[in-house]
């Protein structure tokens, strides 16, 4: 009997030990590397901000992380399209040795964002985030491996947004949210399924998501470009949404000062309404990341051209 009772208090002490322990540890985000940047920056710094293509290659890009050589991979980065855009434009580096410092808060601000995306969506995958750097472009890609950045590409475009942690934090966000999604974002440019309406909820959805876990979406210029027109936005959104030429809508960037990606803000809005009607926002969050078609989340979502929109203050 003694035994017994041992063994009863013994199990019940357990149990509350575990059940504190998971209550006092949220769950583990991904992992966060600046190493590729880190060890560039040295290089960088080494040789005066002149490292030779070789030097490139051998203590840059083959001591690289398995992010930055799928990176380079997948976006044509190789030592001597470094070297060729830092001697165009050594500018764009020596900004990207600035945003470096900036690294450790934003890591801090991103752990932070991971929470709330695991709050709303215990079930998130969590390959890691990396922070490298390449040739000048792209600001980064989300697969299913993780989410890359180039340092020096997000470093310089501060048009998207002037704060440099803010951009790094929402941006990354963004991306992190692509890695969430289903089929819809799986198409190539050309695609015939690839409309207008499918690529602007796409990454409509990515941009809510990073506004509600981060406090942003990936590009806060569009609110700029936007106020005032949503209606004649949005109602030559209506007439294109079944098109495969997307060249109006997403993917345009031409310059800073020229409106671009507008799809990005109309998908976004589709994304919002439905969102914001929903009596359970997590759930509505967690059903946006899956969604793979988007003419029925845009029939459910409520929106119409040019409707008044609040702002998103909590994840309830």
């Amino acid at each position: 009997m003694l035994d017994a009772l041992r063994m009863t208090l013994l199990a019940l002490a357990l149990a509350l030990l575990l059940g504190g322990a998971a209550h006092a540890a949220p769950a583990r985000g991904p992992d966060i590397h600046i190493e590729d940047a880190t060890r560039f920056f040295a290089l960088y710094d080494a040789t005066g901000g002149r490292p030779t293509v070789q030097q490139l290659e051998q203590d840059y890009l083959a001591k690289g992380s398995p992010s930055l050589h799928t990176f380079a991979k997948l976006r044509r980065v190789t030592a001597q399209r470094i070297a060729d855009q830092m001697g165009k434009d050594p500018a764009m580096y020596a900004k990207a040795r600035q945003c470096l410092a900036e690294l450790p808060v934003a890591k801090q601000r991103l752990a932070e964002s991971f929470q709330h995306l695991l709050a709303a969506h215990p079930q998130a995958r969590l390959p890691p985030v990396a922070i490298v750097v390449g040739r000048g472009r792209p600001v980064g890609i989300a697969e299913p491996a993780g989410v890359t950045i180039g340092l020096e590409a997000l470093c310089s475009a501060d048009f998207m947004n002037p704060n440099v942690q803010d951009r790094f934090v929402h941006v990354i966000a963004h991306e992190y949210a692509h890695v969430q999604q289903g089929p819809i974002t799986e198409f190539e440019i050309g695609d015939p399924t690839a409309t207008v309406l499918r690529v602007s909820v796409a990454e409509g959805v990515a941009e809510l998501v990073a506004e509600v876990i981060s406090g942003n979406v990936g590009n806060a210029r569009h609110a700029e470009w936007t106020r005032g027109r949503e209606a004649e936005i949005e109602t030559a959104f209506v007439r294109d949404m079944d098109s495969t030429d997307l060249s109006a809508w997403a993917y345009n960037y031409r310059s800073p000062d020229q409106p671009y990606d507008l799809g990005y803000w109309v998908g976004y809005r589709i994304a919002k309404a439905y969102y914001l009607q929903a009596k359970d926002r997590r759930a509505a969050l967690r059903h946006l990341m899956a969604v793979d078609d988007p003419r029925k989340l845009l029939a459910e979502s409520g929106w119409t051209p040019g409707m008044v929109q609040p702002s998103i203050d909590t994840l309830e």
